[in-house]
């Protein structure tokens, strides 16, 4: 078996052809894992329950990184893979399907992680253990993510940094059925909350959706000249970008936009921090994080109990009285793109330096 960054080294591969195969597979459908299918009578089944596909990691990274590393680790298991499309109640029916299916161990994402007890409940009570993945289920067997409230106090020390000791910020948050959303709100008003700044108006956005962020922002610009905002907390880079499309349709140009916060280091967002238009984003490393998770759910598939440290050197700890892996968050800028995405082969320069961007590119010494 290979070493854990060998198999990271690898998954740069693994990226490309899962997004290449975004439009072959719909999002709303089940389909087996990326081994073609094993003996699932010896392997075990594992269900890949994600919550939507407006946030472009879970396709285009979480789902062919988690396959590829499950192919790895066990030939005969096969993956089942689901999308809810932000819909509770749809992905509440894609776990009877699973079960029914015979999964022999759920990965859940939850599109609500409150209502998600229930799903627990039904996967447990068929003997079948849950992996809350990236958000937290209350009961979940095991729980993996990062270290959300720090990734919420990140981004605002880099705001606050980046906007001086006052001016006027505009705040959109993620979904409020989203227990990682509310963890990163936390996170932000610890260190807003204290800082000079003044969150001129909030916004919980409920779907994440870059969309319903431009609008909401547009909607701010008929209260707000935009001279008067000196800064914005965009959760994710989605939301970013919605901010970045609001503004510059106000007539903003792009070298006068104020600093803008993001997460999930999406591909659009590393150029635009290259380009200026972005203050920062936070790469959460998905890699460990879908390798841990695939680790986790082979030893439970295979009737073994996971290591205490994985073999991405995670330690076990206890979160909320569920077994857990907590992974760390790490602020990219421009002065570390090369260090951390590219580094990490989580992005190629190829990715990144397309077009108008190249200059960018150059001018901070990727090419």
């Amino acid at each position: 078996m290979s070493t854990p960054l060998h198999r990271l080294a690898a998954f740069g591969a693994v990226l490309a052809i899962g997004t290449a195969g975004l439009t072959a597979c719909g999002a709303n459908d089940a389909e087996s894992g990326s081994d073609g299918g094993g003996d699932s009578a010896s392997g075990g089944t594992i269900a890949l329950l994600l919550p939507e596909s407006k946030t472009t990691r879970y396709e285009a990274f979480d789902k062919p990184l988690f396959e590829a590393a499950v192919a790895e680790l066990c030939s005969d298991c096969e993956v089942d893979y689901y999308n809810a499309d932000q819909d509770e109640a749809k992905q509440a029916q894609q776990l009877t399907s699973a079960l029914t299916a015979g999964a022999s161990v759920v990965v859940l994402d939850p599109v609500n992680g409150a209502g998600a007890t229930g799903m627990v409940q039904e996967a447990q009570g068929q003997d079948v253990p849950v992996i809350a993945y990236d958000r937290f289920i209350d009961g979940a067997d095991y729980y993996m993510s990062f270290d959300n409230e720090t990734v919420g106090q990140m981004q605002a020390e880099a705001l606050v940094e980046a906007v001086g000791d006052t001016g006027n910020i505009l705040m959109l948050n993620g979904a409020p059925s989203d227990p990682n959303a509310a963890q990163f709100k936390a996170g932000a008003h610890s260190v807003l909350d204290s800082s000079g700044v003044t969150i001129a108006e909030e916004y919980d956005n409920p779907d994440w959706s870059p969309e319903n962020a431009q609008q909401w922002t547009t909607d701010q610009l008929s209260k707000y000249d935009p001279s008067d905002i000196q800064g914005v907390y965009a959760a994710n880079d989605g939301q970013a970008g919605g901010v970045v499309a609001a503004l510059t349709g106000a007539g903003v140009s792009s070298d006068e936009l104020p600093p803008i916060t993001g997460q999930d280091a999406e591909v659009a967002a590393i150029q635009r921090i290259l380009a200026g238009e972005q203050e920062m984003t936070i790469y959460k490393p998905i890699p460990i994080e879908a390798e841990t998770a695939a680790e986790v759910a082979v030893a439970l598939a295979q009737g073994e109990e996971p290591a205490s440290t994985s073999e991405t050197g995670i330690e076990q700890s206890d979160y909320e009285g569920v077994t857990s892996y907590i992974f760390d968050p790490i602020v990219v800028t421009a002065d570390n793109v090369a260090d951390t995405v590219i580094a990490d082969g989580f992005y190629s320069a190829a990715d990144i330096c397309t077009g108008d961007y190249a200059a960018a590119c150059s001018e901070a010494g990727i090419s």
